[in-house]
């Protein structure tokens, strides 16, 4: 199971509501996400536009996964005068707690059009098996009759 905790995410929200612009704490909108289950993985996308794949590192260490993305400037020189720059620039970072029942040794991770999927298998012990039940021969044939 994935697991995300962000404590200043509703209080980003709520700045954003009552003063019109982002909090100052943490930046989820971004990087916003999504993440599902497919079958035997956890898929989770990144939209990061105009990040380059250089411009990428995903570190995980115990349970934590963290995501961190840089979008630089565009390149220019001192000619080049900004009229409107709305999109954030600097470094952003999300961190998934991922839980026991994840195979972070295997996670996979693919980058296309300015989306960033990770696939994250869920761990053999955490995938269904029937379990078989013993018994004596005298009580299998009795079974079969």
């Amino acid at each position: 199971m994935l697991m995300r905790t962000d404590p200043f995410r509703e209080l980003d929200r709520f700045a954003q509501q009552v003063f019109g612009s982002p909090g100052t704490w943490s930046k989820p909108a971004a990087m916003p996400m999504d993440a599902y289950r497919a079958g035997d993985e956890f898929v989770v996308c990144f939209d990061l536009p105009g990040v380059t794949k250089d411009a990428i590192e995903l570190d995980i260490e115990r349970n934590v996964l963290t995501v961190k993305a840089e979008r630089r400037p565009l390149p220019g020189g001192d000619d080049v005068q900004m009229q409107v720059s709305e999109r954030p620039l600097g470094v952003f970072s999300r961190q998934l707690f991922l839980g026991d029942t994840l195979d972070a040794e295997n996670i996979k991770a693919d980058y296309e059009a300015g989306v960033l999927t990770l696939r994250i298998p869920v761990a053999e012990k955490a995938k269904p098996r029937r379990i078989e039940i013993a018994g004596t021969e005298s009580d299998r044939r009795q079974i079969k009759a």
